[in-house]
């Protein structure tokens, strides 16, 4: 199956037709495999905030708080037992919880390609022959987006997730305040990131780079 797609220059015009790998941008959709993707995703990236410390943690002395009997009260050996107010938190939640999910590399692939079909699928793909700004203007690179949103995605709402071949400030410093705009480096691409967002933009030589690359893998 051969696919195809247009490329647009930094005015939203069509410059030209290019192809497609089918292998990557053509793959069927397994709802299975996205979630078990998705979800080892996710729980990779987690941080583990929430810790409570338990007898040993907290602050107090060790002194027994007064004698085992005689005393008409309940036996205490600490002031840092669970039981007393400011004492240690029993079976709380602890900062050495491991969430990590494991997913085989090729099934982790997969599933990327699964999303970047469906995003060449709905029409929500766009690439741009290139992204280079030689000064700092959030307004001009506001103003492609614009163009290319009204002339070529049709959308109401900005929501769009930008991927460059190229690690360029200038770029990268215009871009990154404008609202519904994620911007990331080629080497950073993931599928959290590309079902996240409703629109993608990605260079022609990002598109060229990722097939050379995964279809190098394959031989």
């Amino acid at each position: 199956m051969s696919l195809s797609i247009k490329v647009y220059n930094s005015s939203a015009e069509a410059v030209k037709d290019l192809a497609l790998a089918a292998s990557i941008f053509g793959v069927k959709p397994s709802n299975e495999l996205l979630h078990q993707a998705l979800v080892a995703s996710q729980a990779n990236s987690r941080q583990v905030l929430a810790h409570t410390k338990i007898r040993s943690e907290v602050s107090g002395s060790g002194k027994k708080p007064w004698k085992q009997k005689g005393t008409g009260r309940a036996r205490a050996g600490s002031s840092r037992s669970p039981i007393w107010i400011g004492g240690g938190v029993t079976f709380g939640p602890r900062k050495d919880r491991n969430f990590k999910l494991k997913i085989n590399q090729r099934m982790k692939q997969k599933a990327l390609f699964m999303a970047l079909s469906d995003k060449v699928g709905s029409k929500a793909l766009v690439v741009l022959d290139k992204l280079s700004f030689s000064e700092y203007k959030t307004k001009k690179f506001a103003a492609m987006l614009s163009a290319l949103e009204k002339k070529v995605l049709n959308n109401e709402r900005r929501d769009i997730l930008i991927v460059n071949d190229i690690k360029d400030q200038k770029t990268t410093y215009s871009g990154r305040n404008l609202k519904g705009v994620k911007m990331i480096n080629l080497s950073n691409i993931n599928l959290l990131d590309v079902l996240n967002y409703k629109n993608l933009l990605l260079t022609e030589n990002a598109v060229k780079i990722l097939t050379e690359r995964y279809n190098k893998e394959k031989k």
